[in-house]
């Protein structure tokens, strides 16, 4: 079993991971000859199933085992992975390898750290001897040489820091129990707005109702997220003393491709969103037309910590039923077709 690769992208996959690490503390991993896969299931809270390409954030991606398409299942400890990736930030390079110490897998992260150093330099300064007393001639003598110490100017210095992440290695059999959630077809699809405003807002919300909701048995704040076909999101927060929302206009609703339907443009046609569409308005004033979902407000705030790593992401709401975000990374600075996509999933309370 065999896995050694060099990261290309340091400070990409040090924000992806710490995005995973605010929603639990172990990751299952799975690596294979087409995608690299991070999975977070949680005991309470969203679930996570990223998807990313190897050169998303790879540059070499040598790979081994004697499973089909090489793959090999990991448990591993997010939270001290993102921790190891932090302090490669302004690395030169950096490696990470499957290794084994002391018969424990281990992730082996090795960076490089090239700083300049400042100080004094030992230089060796040729002694010079007048030739036959001649004004004006000297004659450089190679076997008398002064060592001197000159002011010499900044120099590069390598460091090499290598840090060391138990894992589990899994077996075929455990992984094989572990399945993405099934959802029913959403009744909206909307481009969300930029994630660390929808966080600004969502957070300064859950503020407001702790502060009016003090002393009360009731559990964390909850937010109602509610979006229509016509380009429409809410954010909104509802306590006995407190009743306020912020709404955005004008958005994109993403064209569902007849391509992915067995039956085509029919099944577009058939599609809760279409007949969501149908019974809204651009005004939307008919609340027939908006699909909404109540949330844990904390667990939302940690969801949008993703916010850091995308600027593409696309929320499909199912109607009281819950909310599945899909935030896709390019592959690379032009943009890929062929994106890498992390999914959240996020249930929804009743009222």
């Amino acid at each position: 079993m065999r896995f050694k690769s060099q990261i290309k992208n340091v400070n990409l996959f040090a924000k992806f991971c710490a995005s995973l690490a605010s929603l639990g503390q172990i990751a299952w991993c799975r690596l294979n000859d087409d995608d690299v896969q991070f999975t977070i299931i949680p005991d309470k809270g969203s679930q996570v199933w990223s998807v990313l390409k190897p050169e998303t954030v790879f540059e070499t991606y040598v790979l081994q085992s004697a499973s089909p398409k090489n793959t090999i299942n990991l448990e591993v400890p997010i939270q001290a992975l993102s921790r190891a990736l932090k302090s490669a930030h302004g690395s030169t390079s950096a490696q990470i390898r499957l290794t084994k110490k002391d018969n424990v897998p281990m992730l082996s992260l090795t960076i490089v750290i090239n700083s300049l150093s400042s100080g004094n330099s030992l230089v060796a300064a040729p002694s010079m001897k007048r030739a036959g007393g001649a004004p004006g001639e000297f004659d450089f003598n190679d076997d008398m040489l002064d060592a001197t110490f000159v002011e010499g100017g900044p120099r590069e210095r390598e460091t090499i820091i290598t840090q060391d992440i138990p894992v589990k290695v899994l077996s075929m059999e455990v992984v094989e129990r572990i399945h993405q959630p099934r959802t029913q077809e959403p009744d909206v699809n909307i481009c969300l707005p930029p994630l660390a405003q929808i966080k600004t807002i969502s957070d300064r919300f859950t503020k407001l109702a702790v502060a009016t909701t003090k002393g009360s048995s009731s559990a964390n704040p909850r937010l109602e997220l509610s979006a229509n076909m016509h380009g429409s999101l809410k954010i909104s927060v509802r306590t006995d003393a407190l009743n306020i929302t912020s709404r955005w206009i004008g958005l994109v609703n993403p064209e569902l491709d007849p391509a992915h339907f067995p039956d085509g443009s029919q099944g577009v046609r058939d599609h809760p969103s279409t007949r969501m569409k149908e019974l809204g308005g651009p005004d939307g004033e008919n609340e027939a037309g908006w699909s909404k979902v109540r949330i844990d407000a904390k667990d939302w705030s940690r969801v949008l910590s993703v916010g850091r790593v995308s600027a593409k992401v696309i929320a499909c709401f199912i109607n009281e039923g819950g909310l599945v975000l899909y935030v896709y990374l390019p592959n690379d600075e032009n943009g890929s077709e062929d994106e890498s996509c992390l999914t959240y999933y996020i249930s929804s309370f009743s009222v």
